[in-house]
């Protein structure tokens, strides 16, 4: 049978507060999905409901074809075959690394338990580190040593709690690349929760942007940050700015850097727009005479990104050139379909 998560309307509350509100989602066997979104949005109230540790107060939670909640039946966290990695890993000082992995096995055959923690091991590349204990290991390994030990009894799906937020930002691009690698040989089924977009882009197969209780969009990233359903995927997902359009026909919108082709997001008969432009939609190029001004600049590395005036309304932009703030500069459109709202 296929490893699929299916949640149906899950309303979840604490002291009669909804924190959770009729949220649907679907996990298939083998994907990582991401919960994205700011404090408070519910990402980690709904990992505890999953996991059995929060009941629902309406809705159901099925996993293989079997209902483990519907506020009526209840399965204990224990009966789930789910494992769960918090941000501080959670390992036991006093215990080896391979007797970390080996601790949620115990009920096999000694030489099952041998093999099957040589197989963890060498999975998360850990193999010469078996006899170290966690404090000699560093945050990478240590985070490692969490995902082996949850994998070892091979959970039908794996829960994680702000997984890299504990990880240096020197080591986190590769310490992502390496961890989902490793879920992907395994066809781990996982949902992990961030409120870093960047670690969502990177991890995820497909992402669900949380705001107050609910999942504002479902899919994959390239699809929320090109066709973001709404005003607050767009700007959660980052990088844009805003100029208002006035429609002057189906799919056409006038504005301060002229008629530009937007796809409009929501059903109105309303003229007025606001159009998304995203930095790398405006491309900058330095003219004394330009009716533009950069007013700041930032260096991120390989690249500037610049806030511009536009007919008194700030834009983001990015460019290899360096300009002065001051400075002006004329504004070209790159040939794509932008979003209206």
């Amino acid at each position: 049978m296929s490893r699929t998560l299916a949640i149906k309307d899950l309303t979840c509350k604490y002291d009669n507060q909804t924190v959770l509100e009729s949220l649907s989602l679907k996990v298939k066997q083998g994907e990582i999905v991401c919960l994205l979104g700011a404090s408070g949005c519910g990402k980690t109230t709904l990992l505890k409901a999953i996991s059995g540790l929060l009941p629902l107060t309406k809705g159901y939670i099925e996993l293989n074809g079997n209902v483990i909640d519907d506020g009526k039946h209840w399965v204990a966290p224990e009966q789930r075959n789910i494992g769960m990695i918090f941000q501080d890993y959670a390992l036991f000082p006093h215990l080896t690394v391979a007797e970390n992995i080996c601790f949620g096995i115990q009920e096999l055959a000694k030489e099952v338990q041998k093999e099957r923690v040589l197989q963890m091991l060498e999975m998360v590349h850990l193999q010469e580190l078996g006899d170290r204990y966690p404090h000699q290991l560093s945050g990478g390994q240590q985070q490692r040593v969490a995902i082996a030990r949850s994998l070892a009894y091979k959970p039908d799906l794996l829960l994680l709690d702000e997984p890299f937020s504990n990880i240096d930002t020197q080591v986190r691009h590769k310490l992502i690349a390496q961890i989902r690698a490793i879920f992907k040989q395994a066809g781990v089924t996982a949902i992990f929760v961030t409120h870093s977009r960047e670690e969502a882009f990177a991890f995820a197969d497909k992402m669900a942007v949380m705001n107050k209780g609910v999942i504002e969009q479902f899919g994959t990233a390239s699809d929320l940050y090109h066709n973001p359903s709404s005003r607050f995927v767009a700007d959660f997902l980052g990088g844009g700015s805003y100029l208002p359009g006035l429609r002057v026909e189906q799919g056409l919108y006038q504005t301060a850097l002229g008629v530009v082709k937007a796809l409009s997001k929501q059903q109105s008969t309303d003229e007025q727009a606001h159009i998304l432009f995203r930095p790398q939609h405006l491309q900058l190029t330095a003219n004394p005479e330009g009716l533009t001004k950069v007013l700041e600049q930032q260096f991120m590395g390989d690249h500037f990104r610049y806030v511009i005036d536009v007919d008194g309304h700030k834009l983001l932009s990015s460019s290899i050139e360096q300009l002065d703030i001051g400075s002006r500069v004329d504004v070209t459109l790159t040939p794509t379909q932008l979003l209206a709202f």
